[in-house]
């Protein structure tokens, strides 16, 4: 949003390539950030979605890139949820962008040989004790 504000380029509906190269640099900056924490930390979105993003508007292999760059071998994703959908400032693309965009993620984290875990349609609060169940 901060982008938009100061009426700047770096968006991924203008340029998504310069979003995803900045997007993968601040995913390095959060993860080196976070390096010395004896907690879980989570990231809602990281270093594979910005280099899933990158393939796409470059057309070409980026994951090699990342691939040792790695976060935990589980990973917990979110399918979009027709029912709750909806565009807005910020979310620009329609559902079937984002189930393109879901289907590509997939991909990529069975690509990386990452465990994935899919959120059940529920509250948040059932949500995150589904998280805690499955890190134990």
């Amino acid at each position: 949003m901060a982008e938009t504000k100061r009426g700047g380029r770096v968006l991924p509906w203008i340029d998504l390539a310069a979003f995803a190269e900045r997007a993968m640099a601040v995913a390095r900056a959060d993860r080196a950030a976070a390096a010395d924490s004896d907690q879980w930390v989570f990231f809602d979105r990281g270093l594979v979605d910005a280099a899933v993003a990158l393939e796409l508007a470059l057309g070409e292999p980026v994951l090699g890139r990342i691939a040792a760059e790695r976060y935990h071998r589980r990973v917990f994703v979110v399918p979009p949820w027709p029912e709750i959908y909806i565009n807005d400032a910020g979310r620009r693309h329609g559902l079937r962008e984002a189930v393109d965009e879901y289907e590509r993620l997939l991909k990529a984290f069975d690509t990386l040989d990452y465990y994935v875990e899919v959120l059940p349609r529920t509250t948040v609060e059932a949500r995150a004790d589904f998280i805690l169940e499955k890190l134990g």
